[in-house]
């Protein structure tokens, strides 16, 4: 989410371990979450790391200890000449799933932040699926950055 991301602070992300930690207090859910970084997405963290101004811990600043507008992205993408809408990232995500991949609904969900809306499911489904949504972000960078072919992902993995 486009709050989530522009919130991102240095102290969430442990790029060793190519994890992004986002805290309760700026999750929409109210509830922590992991999100497992593609070796793509912690490289371009590492080049970014070493240009950052150090005024802050914003990883994406405006102006030294400012994080960037809501409309930074929309207006990033209307300079490139796109006519989508920023949360459409997430729709072509969960599309791209669907169509592309035998991941799981659960997985993906997972990836998603989304939320078991029966309390009952909930309740027994606590795992973060991890290993299987890193998998699934490399295999998603892969495709985005259009390093490889579109290759499936088992959700046995």
């Amino acid at each position: 989410r486009t709050s989530e991301v522009l919130g991102a602070k240095w102290s969430e992300f442990d790029l060793d371990a190519g994890i992004w930690a986002v805290p309760a207090n700026r999750m929409k859910g109210g509830a922590p979450h992991e999100v497992p970084l593609a070796p793509q997405v912690v490289a371009i963290l590492r080049a970014c790391r070493a240009s950052h101004s150090g005024t802050s811990d914003f990883v994406f600043e405006s102006k030294p200890g400012r994080r960037l507008s809501q409309m930074a992205l929309l207006a990033v993408m209307r300079r490139m000449g796109l006519t989508a809408v920023v949360h459409g990232f997430r729709s072509s995500f969960r599309d791209y799933v669907a169509e592309q991949t035998d991941v799981s609904r659960e997985v993906s969900g997972k990836a998603l932040s989304h939320a078991v809306k029966d309390q009952t499911e909930a309740a027994y489904f606590r795992s973060s699926l991890l290993a299987k949504r890193r998998a699934l972000m490399e295999t998603w960078a892969d495709f985005c950055v259009g390093s490889s072919p579109v290759r499936l992902v088992s959700s046995k993995a």
